[in-house]
């Protein structure tokens, strides 16, 4: 029986997306050449709802796109929406509640997948001479672009070669021709882990890459969990259900059965191809490409009428940094908690395009930890940068919880006046990050070090659990009979109704 429900659903999630008004059936012909990105693009920029191109002037008949499946919506009180439904809650889901709904799941118990003899994945099988990608409307994203890319939003299968791990794990590939792919693998991600592992018995890693998966299970995918954590299990404890899976055609692999499209074959041990340059999530475009890994694809399985997701990266926030920035911020959160220290939430701002993190500091239980803010930036630093989570993530602020830190206008304004420059910034030159950071010398990139940091915006007053003056604010400047006044006769006034709940003043 097939899974139902916008988590575990792909068709599913786009099916209730358009029920909400929050996706457009678009039935004018489209080009997936530049095109169909340029108006995934305008959708990121303007928080209009997803695009999903039904007549796409390339590929096979009836195979269709769908632009922006996380980005941002317009509507009140609903501009998580569509990330929240990835998790099947509901469209109004705070980043509070959706942080403690993911960061309870860490704590739960996995439940492993449920392995069954088919689903709609197989509604069509491709082997040998029928395998083509070229028959899929893959999008040309950026014109800067090196090629066209088939994988942006969906994940790769890898099982180490003792069977003991099962990565899911989300890394962009480029077509290379009708049966290769190429992109990264690097030795930080667990898709290089394992493919590690396999080079180094000269053999090839077996492989699967899944595309419009059931939303719960990308989210996972981009998760930085632990190694050797298998994700289908995080799946199951986050959805409360196991995720049905079934076998490949040709590895032995299993992938989610409610798949749209599954890619598989094998990652070749040493053979590599250039791949990119592309558009990337910090939002800039670089002008040259580097040899990658290929991708060689021996069998294709799809459902009828199939959806390829894709993400458009660039200046953000786009699913890069609402998926993926999500899904740091929870595994920070839930780490930085681990430690023992005086934390409440954490927030990688979609606007700094996962180049920061906001950690909002309980201030009580910081004064009773006899901290200063050097062992407090350092036991940050430590607890983030010695691990996964950390590499991804640069920069780490330190704000009081008086601040919502998932509002990016509390956020500059407690960096503007409560940043000390000359006593609250505190540099990790030693320790490991991503090479991909725009800012990072040629040195740094090579050494995969350097470029992190921590930003203190507490004051010190903060550390003895005292509030130095009072917030000159709608919420704290005024009475709350004035306040209940002002709200109830504000049409009366002559301004028109507001079209949402206000923002939440510090």
């Amino acid at each position: 029986m097939t899974q139902h429900g916008s988590a575990l659903n792909f068709r599913d999630f786009v099916s209730e997306l358009l029920a909400a008004g929050d996706a457009v059936d678009i039935r004018e012909p489209v080009s997936p050449t530049l095109e169909a990105a340029a108006v995934t693009r305008r959708v990121y920029d303007t928080r209009s709802p997803a695009p999903l191109f039904s007549r796409l002037t390339e590929g096979d008949e009836g195979f269709r796109l769908l632009g922006a499946p996380a980005g941002l919506g317009s509507c009140p009180g609903q501009t998580y929406g569509r990330l929240a439904a990835h998790f099947g809650l509901g469209r109004d889901t705070t980043p509070r509640d959706l942080l403690e709904h993911l960061v309870d799941a860490m704590d739960a118990a996995p439940v492993p997948p449920r392995i069954v003899p088919t689903g709609p994945c197989k509604e069509n099988v491709l082997t040998g001479d029928a395998v083509d990608l070229t028959r899929f409307p893959v999008p040309l994203l950026h014109q800067q672009d090196g090629g066209r890319y088939f994988g942006t939003y969906g994940f790769h299968v890898v099982r180490t070669p003792d069977g003991s791990w099962t990565s899911w794990s989300v890394s962009r590939t480029m077509l290379h021709g009708p049966t290769t792919l190429v992109g990264p693998a690097m030795p930080q991600q667990h898709l290089g882990m394992i493919h590690r592992m396999w080079r180094e018995r000269g053999e090839r890693t077996p492989w699967a890459m899944v595309l419009g998966a059931p939303p719960a299970a990308l989210a996972a995918a981009g998760m930085p969990l632990p190694a050797e954590v298998d994700e289908d299990g995080y799946v199951g404890a986050l959805t409360g259900t196991p995720v049905d899976v079934v076998r490949t055609e040709t590895n032995g692999l299993y992938v989610p059965a409610n798949a749209e499209i599954v890619l598989e074959g094998y990652i070749s041990p040493d053979e590599t191809a250039p791949e990119g340059p592309m558009g990337e999530y910090h939002g800039y475009a670089f002008s040259e490409g580097r040899p990658q890994p290929v991708f060689h694809v021996e069998a294709v399985t799809h459902r009828d009428r199939p959806i390829l997701p894709f993400c458009v990266a660039g200046v953000p926030p786009e699913e890069n940094h609402t998926v993926w920035g999500t899904m740091i911020s929870a595994a920070s959160l839930h780490r930085l908690r681990a430690q023992g220290l005086p934390v409440s939430l954490a927030w990688c701002s979609y606007e700094a395009a996962t180049c920061w993190i906001v950690v909002a500091v309980d201030t009580r239980k910081l004064a009773a930890t006899g901290l200063t803010e050097r062992r407090l930036a350092d036991a940050v630093a430590e607890a983030l940068f010695g691990s996964h989570t950390g590499w991804l993530v640069p920069k780490v602020l330190l704000v009081a919880d008086d601040v919502d830190i998932t509002d990016i206008g509390q956020v500059v304004w407690a960096l503007a006046t409560r940043h000390h420059p000359a006593t609250g910034h505190y540099v990790y030159p030693e320790a490991p990050g991503i090479p991909m950071v725009p800012y990072l010398t040629d040195d740094e990139v090579r050494a995969g070090r350097g470029g992190k940091s921590v930003v203190s915006c507490l004051l010190p007053a903060d550390f003895e659990g005292e509030t130095r003056g009072v917030t000159a604010s709608f919420r704290n400047s005024f009475p709350e009979d004035v306040r209940r006044r002002v709200t109830d006769r504000w049409t009366a006034y002559g301004f028109p109704a507001p079209s949402g709940t206000p923002r939440p003043a510090a």
